[in-house]
């Protein structure tokens, strides 16, 4: 078996179903969405025909993702139907050991208990609430739509709700903001006792409204160094609260409650994904839909797959994205299965290499693992073996 079956072959895949709509365009925020709201029942019609196109591509998935866009601007029955097509189209593997992960992200100023407590019957069992900040000048600075109390509201509502499986998303490294005002966010999303929490630093694209704000310089972001303390900070903090600090911006209370499906994307497992500009892997093929729902409506209704571009990945670019992805995570990359996938002995060939990196204590070579240091997963995205 070569490297291009061999190293999906046991690896469970996971659903993506990208939802793109929003009240309101957050300033910092490249992800695809349109406000056309009047247009869901068309984007959901397209989405079964979709479904349908794809029925017997995939083995059956354990995880399903619906993101966005803001997924929590669709009314539970909307929800609903959405998990009844998938059913109906995919296979969901369960049995006595795997539960499906289901998850919905949310933004705090749509959730109140009796819509969770809607969802929560349709069979979604995680939720990811969009809470960022919990200080209202960083809210407003971001062009957030819901105040700190609203987030409050949505985590007490989740809890309320029966919801055993919330996770948080905040942004670190925002203008103006100093170590203690980001402390004081995490000190205060730690009081919840969320069983995951994502952390991203803030990055800029130069078409969004805060890109283009910078690019005029209008505001100042952190230098390196302080971006670097705050990276280094939070990591210190939260895995000295009890979280597990298992990949470059995520945490999880216990091994429990990793992400089963972002994990898909770090272990190079195979994902379908659904919807205007969502992104699928299988095998040695990475193929994504048109960032438009203009665009995808029309692929569809025409009887096409709405897929904008399709790429083909060569050994070399497979083990090159192994490395690259699993040097994100604390798992790291098991040296032996790199060695049978791929015929390339990292630990003979790059021995100068890593014998450096160890010496500047970015990564460690443990029980046949090679994984990043806390400083590594600092630098993740410049660590270079190859």
């Amino acid at each position: 078996m070569n490297a291009i079956n061999s190293i999906h072959s046991e690896k469970t895949p996971g659903l993506y179903i990208h939802v793109p709509f929003c009240l309101s365009k957050c300033h910092y925020c490249d992800f695809y969405s349109t406000t056309s709201i009047s247009a869901v029942p068309d984007f959901l019609r397209g989405l079964f025909k979709e479904m349908e196109m794809y029925r017997n591509r995939f083995h059956p998935f354990d995880t399903v993702y619906i993101g966005g866009g803001t997924p929590s601007l669709l009314s539970p029955q909307q929800l609903e139907s959405i998990l009844i097509r998938v059913e109906k189209s995919f296979a969901l593997v369960s049995n006595a050991e795997i539960i499906p992960e289901i998850t919905i992200e949310t933004n705090p100023a749509d959730l109140d208990r009796s819509f969770l407590e809607s969802v929560r019957k349709t069979g979604i069992n995680r939720i990811n609430i969009g809470v960022q900040s919990f200080h209202e000048k960083t809210l407003g600075f971001l062009g957030r739509r819901h105040s700190a109390e609203q987030a409050i509201s949505a985590i007490d509502a989740s809890r309320n709700a029966g919801f055993q499986n919330v996770g948080l998303d905040l942004i670190y490294g925002v203008s103006g903001q100093d170590m203690k005002s980001w402390l004081d966010t995490l000190k205060q999303a730690v009081s919840f006792s969320p069983e995951h929490l994502s952390c991203y630093q803030l990055t800029l694209e130069a078409k969004t409204p805060l890109g283009m704000r910078y690019g005029a310089r209008e505001f100042h972001l952190p230098g390196e160094r302080l971006q670097y303390q705050f990276f280094m900070k939070t990591s210190q903090f939260l895995e000295d609260a009890g979280y597990i600090h298992y990949e470059v911006s995520n945490f999880a209370l216990g091994t429990k409650h990793i992400s089963r499906h972002n994990q898909k994307y770090w272990d190079h497992s195979s994902f379908l994904g659904l919807g205007p500009a969502a992104h699928s892997f299988q095998w040695n093929r990475r193929w994504w839909n048109h960032r438009s729902l203009e665009q995808y409506l029309s692929s569809i209704n025409a009887g096409n797959l709405p897929i904008e571009e399709i790429e083909i990945l060569t050994t070399e670019q497979l083990k090159l994205e192994v490395l690259y992805l699993g040097l994100r995570t604390k798992k790291g990359v098991d040296l032996q299965d790199f060695r049978n996938e791929f015929h390339y002995d990292l630990f003979t060939k790059k021995k100068k290499i890593l014998s450096r990196l160890q010496e500047e204590g970015l990564v460690s070579v443990r029980d046949g693992c090679l994984s990043p240091t806390r400083t590594g997963l600092a630098v993740a995205d410049s660590l270079s073996l190859i």
